[in-house]
């Protein structure tokens, strides 16, 4: 299996998914060194909203896994008892207002390349929230504003969601 592949566990096996790697092809960053500290100060996990949705379930007796990596697009919290992947999406990063922010965006600097890349985060998601639930997992994203405005809504959505039935009768 090459590194453009991902697998997956579905019921009875392992699904094995090509990715899609989106094309910047003509787009170029502001500088190699501008993406370098773009890249490095963005938090790919244990992020404030994080914390705070983990602080607020940490009384409820629910046990979850951080981070988990053999699952399509790293769920930010698994609660593998409930099949049950939970992500925590950057406001920008993951195109909340998604119209409004492309419009911003398209006025701006290097604006061919920042629309590419928000609306190609927001089809990953959409990929990623598929293949899951075709996998027979629950998928919850939470909007990183909503988490830190009210970390204890998100956390009770959280355990609505567990005792939810399993998508596609499982």
């Amino acid at each position: 299996m090459d590194a453009g592949c991902l697998r997956c566990p579905v019921k009875g096996g392992w699904l094995i998914v090509r990715r899609a790697a989106p094309s910047y092809k003509g787009l170029s960053s502001a500088s190699t060194m501008a993406s370098r500290i773009a890249s490095a100060s963005s938090a790919k996990r244990d992020t404030t909203p994080e914390l705070l949705l983990r602080r607020a379930l940490r009384g409820t007796g629910l046990r979850y896994r951080i981070d988990v990596a053999s699952l399509p697009g790293r769920p930010d919290l698994v609660i593998p008892a409930a099949r049950l992947a939970i992500f925590c999406d950057g406001d920008f990063w993951h195109g909340r207002d998604l119209k409004r922010r492309l419009q911003k965006l398209a006025i701006g600097h290097n604006a061919p390349y920042w629309v590419a890349k928000i609306k190609s985060n927001v089809d990953r998601d959409r990929r990623v929230g598929r293949l899951l639930r075709n996998s027979g997992w629950k998928v919850l994203r939470f909007w990183e504003s909503d988490v830190r405005a009210n970390p204890e809504r998100a956390a009770k959505a959280v355990l609505k969601g567990t005792r939810a039935p399993q998508a596609g009768g499982l």
